[in-house]
């Protein structure tokens, strides 16, 4: 009797086994979902060449397919993810850039400061360094002059050096 039961026990635990998905058939839905989040996050986090934002995309779309059921096997949803962010890259990643690029502030780079005024916060001896106001920021600048240049005393922008502004009285 015993050995009836225990091979019936035995039976039963198989037939469970068997019945559980096998690891490696199916990716599950969140894995993609968490794999998008960051590459997004690593996209924000590198300087914008729009290279990881399509494969965080994809990875998305790809989650959001499996978690309602319609990517079932792993090769799919990997082929999926693949297609996706190869094809999105090259269709949008161009159009993107200029997008962006179009909606860059004009003028406002840092060499054409020369030629601004600015405002002393401290007074600088000729040839030594010291502190300015331009553009709501502080900014190291030099005396370039042969006078003293007095705290409050509007100076002119000459050139700019790394993020050394030299100035002179105007």
């Amino acid at each position: 009797m015993t050995n009836g039961v225990s091979s019936c026990i035995l039976d039963t635990v198989r037939k469970r086994l068997y019945a559980l998905p096998k690891r490696g058939r199916h990716m599950v839905w969140w894995y993609w979902l968490l794999l998008g989040l960051v590459l997004l996050g690593g996209e924000m986090a590198t300087p914008g060449g729009f290279y990881v934002l399509f494969f965080g995309l994809a990875a998305l779309l790809v989650g959001a397919l499996a978690g309602f059921g319609w990517l079932a096997t792993a090769w799919l949803q990997w082929l999926l993810f693949s297609i996706l962010s190869v094809i999105s890259l090259f269709l949008f990643r161009n159009s993107l850039l200029v997008w962006m690029k179009a909606h860059e502030p004009v003028g406002r780079e840092v060499d054409a400061i020369a030629g601004e005024t600015a405002v002393l916060i401290e007074a600088v001896l000729p040839g030594q360094l010291g502190k300015a106001e331009l553009r709501g920021s502080t900014w190291n600048v030099r005396n370039t002059g042969s006078v003293v240049l007095n705290k409050g005393q509007r100076v002119r922008v000459e050139r700019v050096d790394g993020l050394t502004l030299w100035v002179k009285s105007e």
